[in-house]
């Protein structure tokens, strides 16, 4: 089995935290990708996350999903610490190009690599790359701080990260023409969402990054973290030409996989369309996908379909 633990061995994982500290506003918990340090007038933002499967670009995928959850919180990421695992059999020029790929994408980000650790693991088939992001805000914003009433706005679109990755792991699969891979192996560059951040974490109530199980996962986290439902429909939901194509070549749902590059928010209903227009401006796509409302059942219902608990992303089938 791959992928993210089930929420009952989360728990069990999550019994074990050490130390309590006065300083911790917001610790480890189901749906929360990163904490909050309390150090006076300003809260350390920090949180970890690791790329084990995609081949192409993991440099890239590593610095903005990493920085993506400091931004959800909303946190400006400044520095990372980089865990490098590489296989015995790592030539020069694959760890020329991890490290050419941390050193643009933190740089176009003003953040600064500042430690790590590098080695080389035998029953390792392709690089293993963790890293750990570290940023400050003035506000700190949950995943759980939704509200009836709410409503949920997605910038971009579902499958942004998925798409990048079909094009470039699986493009000798896809039978397509070569312009539209090539398209869809470009939203590599669309994958920070720094930007909208700082746009959206002065109107939300919650924020928070889709990455596995897609936009659907993601509301779903976002929903048992803050112990609301989530009403949504499927064809509100905005889905690029791209992702269509490329997921539908490969069988894959695109609310349902890898959502790096979009940033889902929770606003209040009177401050949608001032974010929205502020988004515009900004020339970054939003749209609002679905609702807040009061549930005994904390989840999302999509279409009448109540979900509780995270999909399994469409994507791990095709690796394994």
């Amino acid at each position: 089995m791959v992928g993210k633990v089930d929420p009952e061995t989360l728990a069990r994982v999550l019994a074990g935290t050490g130390a309590s500290s006065a300083a911790v506003g917001v610790g480890p918990g189901f749906g929360e990708d990163a904490a909050a340090i309390e150090l006076g007038d300003r809260t350390l933002v920090v949180s970890s996350d690791p790329i084990s499967l995609a081949a192409e670009r993991i440099g890239t995928l590593g610095v903005h999903v990493a920085c993506n959850d400091v931004a959800a919180s909303g946190g400006d990421p400044e520095w990372l610490t980089s865990v490098l695992l590489l296989p015995g059999d790592a030539d020069d020029a694959t760890i020329d190009a991890v490290v050419a790929d941390l050193d643009r994408e933190a740089a176009a980000l003003d953040a600064t690599i500042v430690g790590g650790h590098t080695e080389y693991v035998d029953q390792l088939e392709r690089p293993l790359l963790s890293l750990t992001a570290i940023g400050t805000t003035e506000r700190f914003v949950s995943t759980g701080g939704a509200e009836p009433g709410d409503r949920v706005v997605l910038t971009k679109g579902a499958g942004i990260e998925a798409t990048a990755i079909l094009a470039t792991d699986f493009a000798d699969e896809l039978d397509l023409p070569a312009d539209a891979v090539d398209a869809a192996a470009s939203f590599f560059e669309s994958i920070s969402v720094v930007p909208e951040s700082r746009i959206l974490r002065e109107h939300a109530t919650a924020m928070h990054d889709p990455t596995e199980g897609g936009v659907l996962g993601g509301l779903v986290e976002l929903a048992r973290a803050a112990e609301v439902g989530i009403e949504l429909e499927r064809t509100a939901v905005p889905v690029r030409e791209e992702t269509e194509l490329v997921c539908d070549a490969m069988g894959v749902d695109p609310l349902r996989t890898f959502g790096s590059g979009a940033l889902l928010a929770t606003l209040p209903a009177d401050r949608v369309d001032d974010a929205l227009a502020a988004l515009d401006d900004a020339g970054i796509e939003g749209a609002a996908i679905g609702r807040v409302v009061e549930s005994e059942r904390p989840g999302v219902d999509l279409d009448g379909e109540q979900f509780e608990e995270p999909p399994r992303d469409e994507l791990y089938p095709l690796w394994e």
